[in-house]
């Protein structure tokens, strides 16, 4: 098989899993405190790693201070603020508009070219102002309909929606981070290290807060999904995309990524019920293709700078 196409069906294989964690996996673990379970799907895997990137070990020895805090940076924003803020919006919308919560996700890039204008000083053009307002629009179509937000009414949907949007911010910021790490780490290394030290800083939250660790509340339903995400959507979906990124341009592996929301959508009608209303339909359609349009236009001038 032509290693482009196989590139491209990784990366859609790691999206739709991704799609089917969002509405499927995590939201099953609702009975669970949500930190205790940020802990556990980034725990679970980095043990279950061991075995096989042990080497890993050696590379994080030779970072410099710098490096090390760009990993923390990562794993702090990417790994803890950033899951801690989209499986809180999975479990406040109580398996409704499940769909509603992963495609906000993709307003990730805007975050990520946003910050990366603050700090890594790249250019942002107002083509893409436009196109960020647009998909900003987008959200809140698909997020409210033509309705105003109503907060008095106790529907859970626009608070899940803003966590949302933090998590977006969060992991779009992990991006940038990372691109401080290119150089010291493979991709491998770096996953090690991610899911590593964002279980360290679970850990100490947990402590802090006074959570602990709560397994006499996990039943063995629980410890199947944990076991699950940690081998498929966790780290497993995560070596499958890059590897698969490491075979198609960035432009491509954009395209692809679109499974992520289409499959949301697919999984949350078939398991959970659940329509989208027909100016969410709108909203999704506007979203998707002003981030598509964002990221294009992004790796066009990546190319050519």
């Amino acid at each position: 098989m032509d290693k482009r196409i196989l590139g491209a069906l990784l990366i859609c294989g790691a999206a739709i899993a991704w799609g089917f964690d969002g509405v499927v996996l995590t939201p099953r673990l609702y009975n669970l405190s949500v930190p205790f379970v940020v802990f556990l799907i980034h725990a679970v895997p980095f043990v279950l790693m061991q075995p096989f990137l042990y080497k890993s070990y050696l590379a994080l020895k030779k970072l410099s201070p710098q490096g090390w805090l760009s990993l923390f940076l990562v794993a702090g924003t990417g790994g803890a603020l950033g899951t801690l803020a989209i499986v809180k919006a999975l479990f406040l919308v109580n398996f409704h508009h499940l769909s509603v919560v992963v495609l906000l996700q993709k307003l990730q890039p805007l975050f990520a070219i946003l910050l990366a204008a603050l700090l890594l000083k790249e250019r942002v053009s107002w083509r893409f102002l436009g196109w960020a307002v647009l998909a900003i629009c987008g959200a809140y179509l698909l997020t409210f309909g033509l309705a105003l937000p109503d907060m008095a009414t106790g529907d859970a949907t626009a608070l899940a929606a803003m966590w949302a949007v933090i998590a977006a911010a969060a992991f779009g910021s992990a991006t940038v981070f990372g691109k401080q790490l290119l150089g010291k780490l493979d991709f491998k290394e770096a996953t090690f290290g991610r899911f590593g030290m964002t279980a360290v800083i679970m850990l100490v939250y947990l402590l802090v807060t006074g959570v602990f660790f709560p397994f006499g509340t996990m039943s063995g339903i629980n410890w199947l999904i944990i076991l699950i995400i940690a081998i498929t959507t966790g780290s497993g979906a995560i070596f499958v995309y890059y590897y698969g990124l490491t075979r198609v341009k960035a432009s491509v592996s954009t395209i692809c990524e679109l499974c992520l929301p289409l499959s949301a959508i697919l999984f949350d009608w078939i398991i959970n019920g659940s329509v989208l209303a027909a100016w969410q339909w709108v909203g999704a359609a506007v979203l998707i293709g002003a981030i598509l349009r964002i990221t294009l236009q992004q790796a066009q001038l990546t190319s050519s700078g």
